[in-house]
């Protein structure tokens, strides 16, 4: 069983964009899709390896096709969220598993 470390509140996290935030001593992209009323997160690593740099969870948060993807900033490659699988490149991010109790965002441990 795993253990639930609280993040933030939803309301920290703007309705189909991201936010940073250190766990466990690394930087996660935490994204808060909208869609038809109802809130979905997902939790990538924030470290882009095409760029070289911690800026995912300012991508824009957007589909290709059915698949709800982040573009980064930097060069505007598609990592889907559900996956952290770069579209265009042959690299990942790693994904954690993210929830919401009540208001807060929880990440496991």
């Amino acid at each position: 069983m795993s253990d639930w470390k609280d993040i933030c509140h939803i309301e920290d996290i703007l309705p189909n964009s991201g936010r940073c935030a250190l766990y466990n001593g690394e930087q996660i992209a935490i994204f808060r899709v909208c869609q038809s009323g109802n809130d979905a997160l997902y939790a990538l690593g924030n470290y882009d390896p095409i760029a070289g740099a911690n800026v995912i969870s300012r991508g824009i948060v957007g589909t290709q096709g059915e698949t709800f993807v982040v573009a980064s900033p930097v060069y505007k490659q598609h990592f889907c969220l559900n996956t952290g699988n770069c579209m265009e490149e042959d690299v990942s991010l790693p994904t954690f598993r993210v929830r919401l109790t009540g208001d807060r965002v929880q990440l496991a441990g």
